[in-house]
């Protein structure tokens, strides 16, 4: 008999939302078994994990979800009770530079997972549960007015949000076609602690602090609603345990910015930390030819998710902003290892060449 009252496999674990999941499932509930599979590509980071890797609950297995015969392995290994499905590719930059390694991991990959898993719980569906985490860039862009809700029509605009919109509709299909037990969470943009530096508001921090050019698109004029990544795990966390199998749950931050507008609370804050005068940061700014099908404005009504289960933010944007700031001053070590090598060469491609 285990001593764990449930295995959990969470995918891209390593990952900047990964991360905060398993370190939050891991902590939280001891009794569960959290086993961790990544691949560790570019965006997956170990060091994200270092202060639970030690802790009893906690496995990691180095695997791409795409290789059915290694995560077979694992299905037969750990026995998963739940998989909560995080790996992606997820840079809509990169996604336009190499569009076919986004459908390969965001929608193959997605299949195989949800293939073993009808497979290894065909028989028994009770306590189980495939729970896929999405992005609110399937349901394309808004104009001034309106919000995403759970009803709006998918219309993804660039190969990232088509691949993920395709394993929305794949993780759908199982739940219709096999009864497969699944649910589905569609996010706004995160930030926060262990980002990956090529993100906006990461990418500004380490540019300020190293007195780089601050690259925007365009004018600076897109709108995107941002949600602290704590918040969002807590998120996951509850609809995991309350959530109704076969529903979507879109999670939101409240939190509505212009791209610039946001880029200069970052100056502001962080030449206040760094003792610079006020306003210096923003002679950084640079405007930059803006990337192809650019949506302009995402924004999501996460009122179901509070109605029905209770979440809702708990930091203010100007709160979660000066926390993410402390936390990469006082990690540049971190910053520094994942700004090496292959980064370099993709920031060069996609900002000083435009």
């Amino acid at each position: 008999m285990s001593a764990f009252s449930k295995t959990i496999a969470v995918t891209g674990g390593a990952g900047f939302i990964g991360s905060h999941v398993i370190r939050l499932f891991v902590k939280k509930y001891p009794d569960y078994r959290v086993v961790n599979i990544d691949a560790l590509t570019y965006a997956g980071n170990l060091e994200n994990l270092e202060d639970i890797d030690r802790l009893p609950n906690y496995f990691f297995e180095h695997a791409d979800i795409c290789d059915e015969q290694v995560i077979n392995g694992l299905y037969k290994k750990y026995a998963f009770d739940a998989v909560i499905h995080l790996a992606a590719e997820s840079h809509v930059d990169r996604s336009i530079m190499d569009p076919l390694a986004f459908v390969r991991t965001n929608v193959l990959g997605t299949a195989v997972l949800l293939n073993l898993s009808r497979a290894y719980w065909e028989k028994d569906h009770s306590n189980k549960l495939f729970y896929h985490v999405s992005t609110d860039e399937v349901y394309g862009s808004l104009g001034d007015t309106g919000y995403f809700t759970e009803k709006t029509a998918y219309d993804p605009r660039s190969p990232y949000s088509a691949s993920k919109a395709s394993s929305d509709h794949l993780v759908k299909a199982y739940f219709h076609t096999y009864g497969l037990p699944v649910v589905i969470s569609n996010c706004s943009n995160n930030y926060g602690s262990h980002q990956f530096p090529e993100k906006l508001i990461p990418l500004m921090i380490n540019n300020i602090l190293t007195e780089k050019p601050l690259p925007v698109y365009g004018k600076g004029e897109n709108v995107r609603d941002w949600l602290w990544v704590e918040d969002h795990a807590r998120a996951i966390d509850t609809i995991f345990h309350e959530g109704k199998t076969g529903e979507t749950y879109n999670i939101g931050g409240h939190n509505e910015w212009k791209n610039i507008d946001l880029i200069h609370v970052l100056c502001s804050i962080m030449d206040k930390k760094l003792g610079r005068s006020e306003g210096s940061s923003t002679g950084l700014i640079r405007f930059v030819k803006d990337r192809s099908g650019h949506d302009l404005r995402y924004a999501i009504d996460a009122s179901r998710l509070n109605n029905e289960l209770g979440w809702k933010p708990s930091l203010q944007f100007e709160e979660g902003l000066e926390k993410t700031v402390d936390w990469y001053l006082q990690n540049q070590e971190w910053v520094n290892h994942v700004t090496s090598g292959q980064y370099q060469q993709f920031y060069t491609e996609q900002y000083i060449k435009r």
